[in-house]
């Protein structure tokens, strides 16, 4: 009987020594955070940091009588322990990714049953539309950047020059999030949803600063100067192969118009092939059916490189 309490202080012991310690920081909570999100995606983590710092700025910023440490105990209760936070945006992630996922069609097994069911995928659709609308958003980023670091470089001699190149860095941090939408409806990639935070206590020279010295800032212009070539390579790949198909698929509507007309086939410097109506159109046709089939697989396979070009180039990674 006189042993029963000294084991339930040992196990009380133990178990308040298995809790982690609560942080006595702002960056150590968030260092706790990022620690408990362990490898879930960057772009989840980077939403995960900027919400849990933006509260507890916040937080501060209304109790300035508060230390840090203060803070932090205070709120432990409301807003949740590190690992509780990441579990919470875990979670959510499942379930909006699961709302959010559209009806697919049932699994394919066999290589044509694979190949023929990308009909399906919706997500090759959107693919190929975006490769379409690159090209005019690629010209657009390069634009705006090219004029944007040439004003500012030009105006740095004029009073103006600085708040213009304020602003040019931040027009180019939204123009990221806007992407990073656009990419995340259309390619399925995981983008954030939330910019990098900047500490409004901070002094603006600082903020200015640190804005020069983030990595992302400059991944995000070459990512903008670098969507000029690939928009003009993803626009002339998906036309080409577009018109080839719809070519193709045309011929016999053209054959029935013109039912005495034969199929023509030049390969340029590899000579001529005459054939029949009816073969040359069967052969046509069947080729257009495959090649679109072809079109949609590349450009779904298009999307998805793309997709992790711009995760590499415009999402702030967990150890920076």
């Amino acid at each position: 009987m006189t042993q029963e309490p000294q084991e339930q202080d040992v196990q009380k012991t133990e178990q308040s020594a298995s809790k982690p310690p609560i942080p006595t920081s702002i960056d150590a909570y968030l260092e706790a955070v990022k620690q408990a999100l362990g490898k879930a995606d960057k772009a989840l983590v980077q939403d995960a940091l900027y919400d849990a710092e933006d509260h507890l700025r916040s937080e501060l910023a209304e109790n300035p009588g508060l230390s840090e440490a203060e803070l932090i105990a205070k709120i432990w209760n409301s807003y949740g322990a590190p690992e509780e936070v990441a579990a919470i945006y875990r979670d959510t992630e499942i379930r909006v990714a699961r709302a959010l996922k559209p009806p697919t069609a049932p699994k394919q097994e066999s290589l044509l049953g694979k190949f023929f069911g990308i009909v399906f995928d919706w997500r090759a659709y959107t693919s190929l539309f975006y490769m379409l609308l690159s090209v005019a958003s690629g010209i657009f980023y390069f634009t705006w950047v090219v004029s944007g670091l040439s004003l500012s470089v030009g105006l740095l001699i004029l009073i103006i020059g600085i708040p213009f190149l304020i602003l040019f860095l931040g027009s180019v941090r939204i123009l990221s999030l806007v992407e990073g939408r656009i990419i995340e409806a259309m390619l399925g990639v995981r983008m954030p949803r939330r910019p990098i935070y900047a500490d409004r206590s901070l002094p603006w020279t600082t903020r200015i600063k640190e804005m020069f010295i983030d990595p992302r800032t400059w991944a995000t212009m070459l990512y903008m100067l670098a969507m000029m070539p690939l928009g003009v390579l993803y626009f002339a790949i998906a036309s080409a192969l577009l018109s080839i198909t719809l070519g193709l698929l045309s011929v016999p509507f053209a054959a029935i118009m013109v039912p005495d007309a034969t199929v023509h086939f030049e390969f340029g410097p590899f000579g001529h092939w005459y054939s029949a109506p009816f073969f040359g159109t069967a052969l046509c046709f069947l080729t257009g059916v495959v090649l679109l089939f072809a079109t949609l697989h590349i450009a779904k396979g298009i999307g998805y490189v793309h997709g992790q070009i711009a995760k590499h180039l415009l999402v702030k990674e967990a150890q920076d």
